[in-house]
């Protein structure tokens, strides 16, 4: 399994396995599997309630912890105390670290509101906690290092929230990675040029794009495929890699599980061909819930 070297000297499987949407008896099966395969990078969260069952399949696989890459993400109603978020993360999972603790959305929402994920206001927009913002969540997340997790990171951040989160004067780790939505429809080029520039990874999620997504019959894909002998899955996941960004495709599948591993090197003028398909297929972002007021991507460049 090729890896990435992060900025703190640790390194990241460049594949790994994503559960969004996973439940948990689906994913303690695919998990398994997945480690079975070969996978070694297993990519979760607080909000995706299938922890405990990840956990179970890690342990169950009988892989030494040492050999695996966990992430899972703080979710926004915990923002204020992201250490008791990582703790219950932590015990859910059974580990005592993970290697990737990232910071989910970067909008805190009320704790105590009439939800435990989603808390609303009467008039039906999520209920955000004022007075408080991500640069003030990163500070506190700054001290978990070394703490329950190995890295820290962020996810959702377009370049503009990322230049505000880097100035702020009580930054001072970088984080190692910006978790976002990337595919042909969404690449991106803005925003991966600026986190290189930083020492910042980008990782690829919904790199096939949607559920039964346009991109799989896509005839530039199709084509290049074909000349590979892959599936269009295939030459998604092998773009992402090509790109160098770390990439989490997500199923329960066995079978898909392991064509999903199995990638190819693209040569340059097909991985090139790919960066410039959304000028004729359009941009297209699928991942994109209301955070009213605040505003979480400022473009999609």
């Amino acid at each position: 399994m090729s890896t990435i070297q992060l900025n703190n000297n640790t390194k990241i499987p460049v594949l790994g396995l994503g559960t969004w949407q996973s439940s948990p008896e689906e994913v303690y099966t695919a998990v398994l599997h997945a480690l079975k395969t070969g996978y070694r990078h297993i990519d979760t969260a607080f909000a995706y309630d299938n922890e405990e069952s990840i956990g179970r399949a890690i342990h169950d696989s009988g892989i030494p912890r040492d050999e695996l890459f966990i992430t899972t993400k703080l979710w926004c109603t915990y923002h204020q105390v992201p250490q008791e978020g990582l703790k219950e993360s932590l015990k859910r999972l059974g580990l005592e670290y993970v290697d990737l603790y990232l910071m989910h959305w970067p909008v805190p929402l009320n704790p105590k509101g009439n939800d435990p994920k989603f808390p609303t206001l009467p008039d039906g927009n999520r209920d955000i906690v004022e007075g408080w913002d991500f640069v003030k969540t990163w500070e506190k997340m700054q001290e978990l290092v070394g703490n329950g997790t190995k890295s820290v990171g962020v996810s959702n951040f377009d370049v503009e929230n990322l230049e505000r989160l880097l100035e702020a004067p009580s930054t001072k780790i970088v984080p190692v990675a910006n978790q976002v939505e990337l595919h042909p429809h969404l690449p991106q080029h803005k925003l991966l040029k600026f986190a290189k520039a930083k020492g910042i990874v980008l990782e690829a999620y919904s790199p096939l794009g949607s559920t039964n997504s346009p991109l799989l019959t896509e005839p530039e894909l199709v084509k290049i495929a074909e000349k590979y002998q892959v599936s269009t899955a295939t030459i998604l996941i092998s773009w992402a890699i090509w790109r160098g960004t770390v990439v989490l495709p997500k199923s329960i599948t066995p079978k898909r599980i392991e064509s999903n591993f199995k990638t190819v090197k693209l040569d340059d003028v097909d991985g090139k061909t790919i960066d410039d398909l959304h000028k004729t297929i359009g941009i297209k972002r699928f991942i994109n819930p209301n955070w009213y007021p605040v505003t979480v991507f400022h473009g999609d460049e």
